[in-house]
């Protein structure tokens, strides 16, 4: 079989070369084209057609600045489906592009399977009447996605969640917290991990208040897990300004998430992973700041809660701090409570129990990987 598939970012690369991984074990043959990253490459043993470098834009704005690029990107891959004619296209989250492809691809004659839902039941939930139409099979990565869809009269599958199954097989070959800091030249002290996103826009938005209530304790040592996909300079020209003394880690997000007291994670999959890696955070998601676009999202938004650990569990187990309740103070009120051996700590690890039960510990690319050859196969 060839497969032709999109991810959009660096968790969408990490998920789908392992999606990968997964259809070779069972169709040994299968060959690969794809717009993604490094990881996918290296399953695939070639480059991408389009790096997802060169496509994370992020917000109204910075999509409309470069609008022409995107328009480029979404005409040479769907040049590219007709040219290859796969067997299957795959379409790993990153809506706003990917529907455009299902259709697309819908349109050809091709199967399209989606693996990762777009966050349809967090805002444009109108997206569902696309996805019923152009996408033959969902396979959710979260359980709660089954109901939300069955109330759309569209059938989805829950195949498990990667996140699980990822850090699950790392835990054992990550470093402990003695062998971590030597290894990166840290001080032996605890540590307060600054995880601020991986586009420039919400590094920049996020990662100056994080350092702030990060600094207040100054018996802890700040360190920020740095993206791959994100020029180092950006980082050192915010801690130049600031002139902090916080280091930076490269390639190690869940060694440094790991052993961490706390975790400051900008909303989005790193605070699910940082729940399962089961240290307490504060997800952070300033933004402008403003407290008018707040009130704007909140009409838009359904839903109770915004990041993944409150949504799996239906609780708020982490504290949501967006936009303008996203300050340096705001932030250093659970960040202190958290560092303390307390009710909130507790209360924090207890809610990531009830996640996990919820989350189960089913090989999700393992079970996607099966769906989509058996439904190729009939």
């Amino acid at each position: 079989m060839r497969y032709f598939l999109i991810a959009g970012e660096a968790s969408g690369d990490l998920h789908a070369s392992h999606l990968m991984k997964s259809l070779k074990a069972i169709d040994p043959e299968a060959q690969f084209d794809f717009l993604g990253g490094n990881l996918m490459g290296q399953v695939a043993g070639k480059r991408p057609i389009i790096h997802y470098c060169d496509m994370a834009y992020m917000g109204f704005i910075e999509v409309a600045k470069h609008l022409r690029s995107i328009l480029g990107f979404m005409k040479k891959a769907k040049r590219e489906i007709e040219r290859i004619r796969p067997d299957a296209v795959i379409l790993v989250d990153y809506p706003s592009f990917n529907l455009k492809i299902a259709k697309h691809a819908h349109k050809l004659g091709i199967p399209v399977h989606y693996f990762i839902s777009p966050k349809v039941w967090v805002w444009k939930e109108w997206r569902v009447k696309d996805i019923k139409r152009y996408v033959d099979h969902m396979h959710c990565i979260l359980p709660f996605e089954v109901d939300f869809y069955k109330k759309h009269d569209y059938a989805v599958n829950y195949v498990g969640n990667p996140t699980v199954s990822e850090i699950t097989a790392a835990l054992p070959s990550l470093p402990d917290a003695k062998e971590f800091k030597r290894q990166q030249g840290l001080e032996d002290k605890p540590i307060i991990a600054l995880v601020p996103g991986s586009r420039t826009k919400e590094i920049n938005d996020n990662l100056p208040a994080m350092l702030r209530a990060a600094a207040r304790h100054p018996e802890y040592q700040a360190v920020i897990a740095s993206a791959p996909s994100v020029d180092p300079k950006l980082y050192y020209s915010i801690l130049d300004s600031m002139g902090s003394q916080a280091l930076m880690v490269e390639n190690a997000t869940w060694d440094l998430v790991r052993n961490a007291r706390v975790a400051l994670v900008t909303s989005g999959t790193a605070t699910l992973e940082t729940a399962v890696l089961g240290t307490p955070q504060v997800a952070c998601y300033r933004m402008n700041g403003s407290k008018f676009i707040y009130k704007f999202y909140r009409r838009l938004l359904k839903g109770n809660y915004v990041t993944l650990p409150n949504l799996v569990a239906d609780e708020p187990i982490i504290p949501e701090l967006l936009l303008h309740l996203c300050t340096e103070d705001t932030i250093d009120e659970h960040l202190t409570a958290l560092l303390q051996d307390g009710d909130q700590r507790n209360a924090m690890l207890q809610g990531y129990d009830r996640m996990m039960a919820r989350l189960g510990t089913n090989d999700s690319t393992a079970t996607a990987a099966r769906n989509i050859i058996a439904s190729l196969k009939n």
